[in-house]
C-alpha cells in the first residue's frame, strides 16, 4: 500500500505519482491512499493506523478486517530523560 500526505517536504507528491506512472505502464496492482494534512512520517494519524491495519489483516492474514473498530490515541511520548 502506497501512503503519501499533501503537506510533505521529503517526498515530493510528483515523485510519488512518476512511481505510480511505472507500476501501471508494468501492468502491478497497487493500492494507495492519499491522506491530507499529514507530514511524512506522521504515522500516529488515527485514521492511517487503522487503514494501514485493515490492510495488514486483509492481505496478510487473509481475514476481513473488523467492522468500526476503534483505535484509542496514545499519550504524547515524554522525552524526559532521552538522549
Amino acid at each position: 500500500m502506497l501512503v503519501h500526505d499533501d503537506v510533505d517536504n521529503n517526498v515530493n507528491p510528483v515523485e510519488t505519482m512518476r512511481f505510480v506512472d511505472s507500476l501501471i505502464k508494468a501492468n502491478k496492482d497497487f493500492d494507495m491512499l492519499l491522506v491530507p494534512n499529514m507530514y511524512h512520517g506522521e504515522g500516529r494519524n488515527l485514521y492511517l493506523v487503522r487503514r494501514r491495519l485493515d490492510y495488514f489483516v486483509q492481505h496478510l492474514l487473509g481475514v476481513t478486517p473488523p467492522e468500526n473498530f476503534e483505535i484509542e490515541q496514545a499519550p504524547p511520548e515524554e522525552s524526559a530523560g532521552r538522549n
